[in-house]
């Protein structure tokens, strides 16, 4: 079983308010990172949440975790949803929620790896590496002296390159961020020219 780890407990600052409650094309930014998880074939589905938690819109599909502690960092926002998880997890498929770009067939790229023997998969765009990430369960007990403040898995992934399987995922959407205000903007103008052009359908839509 590989659950999907939707991480959406910051308070994002540089936007003003919580990226989660965003809107995009009139859905908040946490319910496009749970239909993402959900049509990439993971499940169960958590969202881990800490500011803004009691304004959350219903999230059909996925179970919400609380994490008082968010305030913290990414890092245990991590460590708080990997410990939420069931215990017959195999492995836990990690995006963050200000990605909406991302595409169900990277997930399921991602998860295709994991299934041909990857213990680490992360997906790669122009070489660089972004999310989604996929972490076997037993490279959890790792992450406790890596998951710290605003750190999450990356410095994992640097020090243990034996476990890493990269995953080209350039032509399946982007890892652009949703930081601030003119990111929405420049973010949804790239959006309308992928779904004139066809770009957008493909994408998210395209076999794996």
């Amino acid at each position: 079983m590989v659950a999907g780890l939707l991480l959406a407990a910051g308070a994002g600052r540089r936007f003003g308010r919580p990226k989660a409650l965003v809107e995009l094309d009139g859905e908040p930014l946490v319910r496009h990172g749970v239909r993402l998880l959900g049509d990439g074939g993971c499940a169960p589905v958590h969202v881990v949440l800490g500011a803004g938690a009691d304004e959350m819109p219903d999230l059909p599909g996925a179970v919400p975790v609380r994490h008082d502690r968010w305030a913290d960092g990414l890092g245990g926002s991590l460590l708080r949803g990997l410990a939420s998880l069931p215990a017959d997890t195999l492995a836990a498929l990690v995006v963050l929620v200000d990605q909406p770009l991302l595409s169900p067939v990277a997930v399921r790229r991602v998860r295709r790896a994991h299934a041909s023997g990857a213990v680490v998969a992360v997906a790669t765009y122009a070489g660089r590496r972004g999310h989604p990430i996929l972490l076997s369960r037993p490279t959890w007990p790792l992450l406790h002296g890596y998951a710290v403040g605003d750190r999450g898995a990356r410095d994992l992934l640097r020090d243990w390159p034996d476990l890493v399987v990269e995953v080209p995922c350039d032509d399946v959407g982007s890892p652009a961020d949703v930081d601030t205000p003119a990111d929405l903007l420049r973010l949804r103008g790239s959006r309308r020219a992928a779904v004139r052009t066809g770009q957008w359908r493909r994408s998210h839509r395209g076999s794996p």
